[in-house]
């Protein structure tokens, strides 16, 4: 009989906004039971100083330049997780064996091996007195893969809960990516180009707001064809080749001049465009089943649209998993698979030379 773990995982995305916790009990391989999700929202100073920091850092020269905001932030990052670790411990009184700590990421460039994520684990592991599991892209990167996506064979679990060959999951973060796991369960994936990271920061830029509740504002204005067009066959010409974006791989001058509603009905048909393509392109057998993740799942307004095009189409809510913890709860099982040194990325996924396991483990002692 295989010995099976508690395991935490820690996630924060691209949004920004606040940290996604996930209690998972799992062997690291088949076995996988989520206990418990719990969601902290990051203060307004928190959340204005990393949307400020990542603004900052449009190169790799800029991680050197902001060096000393990058540190003070870090730690204040992870002095934020380390007390929501320990009020879920307090509430709960599960024994947790090690937790996933993903941190925050402010800066991706595979093509030069950077990933850069906020976050100590050092420091979290003696605040919270657990092992701690972290750094899981430096690995992958360094063996040649682009250090995402790395949810893919978290994901090759959760298909489980459908019956069904083949399944694609498109997670609607920041950036799209898809993993499909195939009618033999072989898993391919890549990110696909940019989710809520284009709309989001014209919201932000634009009103007091965070993001497009439900898609209203884009709802109520006009897709501007001539840009969408000329946006969307760059986009197609120049990333074709790519595994993984960083949100600064995109951004919205293109649509300056636009009213509010109007650029966010041009930034909305963006994502919808990139997720469509993956169906006209056949990439997408069209009968098979395609499971909706993340945030952009929330946005009524683009999920009608997706829908005008595919009628297969589902949240993966309605299978009783919460979509909003998919990732926290993958770092928990990634955070398994590395204490048991089992790949977590694959030439499949991220592109990497062969099969390798990641993650820095940080023993509490």
């Amino acid at each position: 009989m295989t010995k099976e773990y508690i395991s935490l995982g820690l996630m924060s995305g691209t949004s920004m906004d606040g940290v996604d916790a996930s209690i998972i009990q799992s062997d690291g391989e088949t076995k996988h039971k989520v206990i418990l999700d719990k969601y902290f929202e990051y203060p307004q100073r928190i959340y204005k100083n990393l949307t400020d920091l990542r603004d900052k850092i449009n190169e790799s020269k800029d991680l050197k330049k902001f060096l000393k905001e990058i540190k003070e932030l870090e730690r204040e990052i992870t002095l934020f997780h380390s007390e929501s670790v320990n009020q879920i411990i307090k509430e709960t009184e599960i024994n947790i064996d090690m937790i996933g700590f993903h941190g925050q990421t402010i800066f991706h460039k595979p093509e030069e091996q950077i990933s850069k994520q906020l976050g100590d684990g050092n420091l979290l592991s003696q605040l919270i007195r657990k092992d701690v599991v972290y750094n899981f892209r430096e690995n992958d990167l360094k063996n040649g893969g682009e250090g995402a996506p790395l949810t893919p064979i978290y994901h090759k679990i959760l298909q489980k809960k459908f019956n069904t060959k083949p399944v694609t999951f498109i997670n609607i973060g920041g950036i799209i990516n898809r993993t499909t796991v195939d009618i033999n369960g072989n898993l391919s994936a890549k990110d696909e180009g940019p989710g809520m990271c284009l709309i989001d920061k014209w919201i932000r830029n634009n009103t007091k707001k965070k993001y497009d509740e439900n898609g209203n504002i884009a709802k109520s204005g006009k897709v501007n064809k001539v840009i969408l067009e000329q946006y969307y066959n760059n986009f197609e010409t120049s990333n074709s080749k790519k595994k993984s974006y960083d949100i600064n791989d995109f951004d919205i001058s293109f649509i300056r001049g636009l009213s509010l509603e109007d650029g966010a009905a041009t930034l909305t048909s963006i994502t919808t465009n990139v997720i469509n393509s993956l169906f006209s392109e056949n990439k997408l057998i069209l009968d098979e089943k395609i499971i909706l993740c993340g945030g952009g799942r929330k946005n009524k307004f683009l999920i009608h649209e997706l829908k005008k095009n595919n009628n297969n189409i589902k949240i993966i809510d309605d299978y009783g998993v919460n979509g909003d913890f998919v990732e926290s709860q993958a770092f928990a099982y990634l955070a398994i698979r590395c204490h048991l040194n089992l790949p977590i990325s694959f030439p499949e996924t991220t592109g990497c030379l062969k099969a390798c396991t990641g993650g820095e483990i940080i023993k509490f002692t």
